[in-house]
């Protein structure tokens, strides 16, 4: 089991080993939002530069909000090109998640202003077939590989700016504290009054809510198992 501590920085290893094997533009590439209850779900990508470094980079959920807020800027603009693509919560309802997650990956490496030959992402399932011609798993990217860290932390603070932005329409759900994650305070609202209008509606949390005036619905692509 790989175990990565929050006071080791993530390096370039995977990075550098790419480059000797030909690969000239390397993009690191996280999600954020998969588990949350309301909002989209965000996949961000990062092209760093050669050189230089942004100290202080880590996996997103290592740090805190005020620092990932301080980092944001600074890592922009280490990168020579960043983006951070979206599926909204309409779209996680309707394709699934994992259709949804490809298509926020598809629209982020879209928008990059290159086009990468090999990508680097945390985890297991490459969600990147097809869109890009190489891909690197590797289980805690996110936390050793300062291209996902860098990548994370955009597409983290990003996302926390829509749902901060978002709260200010539906106060009852404190989308500026929990950024739609489940929590008690969002469960009590939706059991007084419901979902919001950027609630997935397809999540299980709807099956239990003593609000019964909308019923959870089912993802368009898993219609056909009924």
């Amino acid at each position: 089991m790989t175990v990565v501590s929050s006071k080791t920085p993530p390096n370039r290893k995977v990075e550098q080993r790419l480059r000797s094997e030909g690969h000239e533009v390397i993009v690191g590439v996280d999600e954020v939002g998969k588990g949350a209850w309301a909002g989209p779900l965000s996949v961000g990508v990062a092209v760093l530069r050669d050189g230089g470094r942004v100290l202080g980079v880590r996996d997103s959920k290592m740090l805190s909000e005020a620092r990932r807020e301080a980092l944001f800027d600074r890592i922009g603009a280490w990168c020579t090109e960043w983006a951070v693509g979206h599926a909204s919560h309409a779209e996680c309802d309707e394709l699934g998640m994992a259709p949804a997650q490809r298509l926020a990956a598809q629209r982020a490496i879209s928008a990059l202003g290159v086009k990468p030959t090999a990508a680097i992402v945390d985890g297991k399932w490459n969600f990147l077939s097809g869109i890009v011609e190489h891909v690197e798993m590797v289980v805690k990217a996110d936390a050793s590989c300062v291209q996902v860290s860098a990548a994370s932390i955009l597409a983290k603070v990003t996302r926390d700016r829509i749902m901060r932005a978002e709260s200010e329409y539906y106060p009852y759900y404190c989308f500026d504290d929990n950024k739609g994650y489940p929590c008690p305070r969002q469960r009590a609202a939706l059991q007084a009054y419901g979902p919001s209008a950027i609630h997935r509606r397809s999540w299980v949390y709807m099956e239990k809510l003593a609000y019964s005036g909308i019923s959870r619905t089912t993802p368009a692509s898993q219609l056909s198992l009924f």
